[in-house]
């Protein structure tokens, strides 16, 4: 068994799960009424082709992301660069991000970009391990600008990043003296790093793309409306509310969804759990985040599935092998159910809203809090790495 987890048998193995993929990709593409390319692949080129043309990512309906994703697929645009077919307007191209994991490798040759940000949310993982702490806020600052979420990991980097000291002796310390002792010199560079990082990112699109960078990039997220294919609790509502007239007075829902997910995702696990342990916390964070978006769909998975193998090892899933099998099952078959009445209102034509719809998704919701609760528990139960740390420096 370890030597199938050896390095050369990894890689092969990788290649060779990409290549079947992409030959299947082609097969379904050609044959199937439900096409395996995603249709964010066909949103990135097209941007890509208006920045190769000198005009705005932005011209692209529904491209919601940094212009930095358009500008790296710009080679997608050159002549030659492609290659496959011409047929009905449609063109196959090979992708160019490989993630040695086979949920994020079905979703890269689907056209996802989730892969790229999974390399640098793990890269991030070591270089505050490491404690390259310039190094973390770049990629800290770098991921923030290319998609929203892993802001979220900067609460528990902070909080992580303590300086341990077994003489100090917090009681009886003025609230100038616990300041300063909590701004030590690790968090104060992680954070001009990754704000530097990030501000002069945002400088340099707004500088080129003016106000449509920050409202399709940013702004856009507040008040989505995005009910297909979405797993959520909130994806009747948001249907029910796409089809109501925009008020320009007062708060809609959409816009209020996300307290308790930040609240959970950005406040309650990372100041609780970082300390214990800072990639498990990572990963938990953002299977709370996932959980309580208002939108939910099968690439945000590959947010915490990323994550997972700094979680896995220590668990409990692994270690009671009953419940890690049962709580896989019950992930897999209530995504399962949803998808199956979700196929039948997007692809039938059937009304499936009530309850059908929303019944699932309230099931696949518990499933995934139920697996939240385990996680956040085995983490709980972790010994703290501060206190280990202090003895070791007192030590030497």
């Amino acid at each position: 068994m370890a030597h199938f987890f050896s390095t050369p048998i990894v890689f092969s193995s990788a290649i060779l799960l990409r290549i079947v993929l992409l030959l299947y990709g082609l097969f379904q593409d050609a044959h199937s009424s439900l096409p395996y390319t995603d249709i964010d692949y066909f949103v990135f080129t097209d941007a890509a082709r208006y920045v190769s043309r000198g005009r705005s990512p932005y011209q692209r309906e529904t491209y919601r992301y940094t212009p930095l994703l358009a500008w790296l697929l710009l080679p997608t645009a050159w002549p030659g660069a492609a290659w496959g077919w011409d047929e009905n307007g449609t063109r196959f191209e090979v992708r160019k991000y490989l993630v040695a994991e086979p949920h994020g490798c079905n979703y890269q040759y689907e056209g996802s970009s989730e892969g790229l940000l999974g390399v640098m949310v793990v890269a991030l993982v070591w270089a505050v391990t490491k404690r390259r702490i310039v190094l973390a806020g770049v990629l800290l600052g770098l991921a923030v600008h290319f998609k929203i979420y892993p802001f979220i990991y900067g609460v528990s980097i902070v909080w992580y990043l303590e300086t341990p000291s077994p003489e100090t002796k917090k009681t009886g310390m003025s609230l100038i003296e616990r300041s300063l002792t909590f701004a030590n010199r690790s968090r104060v560079v992680l954070a001009v790093s990754a704000l530097a990082t990030f501000m002069a990112l945002n400088a340099v699109m707004y500088a080129v793309y003016s106000t449509p960078f920050l409202t399709h990039t940013y702004l856009h997220h507040l008040t989505r409306i995005d009910h297909r294919h979405n797993f959520s609790p909130y994806n009747t509502l948001l249907h029910l509310s796409s089809a109501s007239p925009a008020t320009t007075s007062g708060w809609r829902f959409e816009s209020l969804a996300f307290l308790p997910q930040l609240a959970i995702s950005a406040g309650l696990i990372p100041i609780v759990l970082a300390k214990k342990d800072l990639p498990s916390t990572m990963m938990a964070q953002t299977f709370a985040f996932v959980a309580f978006n208002k939108v939910v769909t099968s690439q945000y998975f590959l947010w915490y599935i990323v994550l997972l193998p700094f979680y896995l090892p220590n668990s409990s899933l692994l270690s009671r092998p009953p419940l890690g099998i049962t709580a896989a099952v019950l992930w897999v078959a209530s995504q399962a159910v949803y998808l199956q009445r979700a196929y039948a209102l997007e692809f039938l034509g059937q009304s499936t809203f009530v309850p059908g719809l929303w019944l699932s998704s309230l099931v696949f919701f518990a499933v995934n809090i139920w697996i939240l609760g385990i996680v956040i528990d085995d983490i709980g139960g972790m010994r703290s790495f501060q206190p280990v740390l202090a003895k070791q420096k007192a030590s030497k």
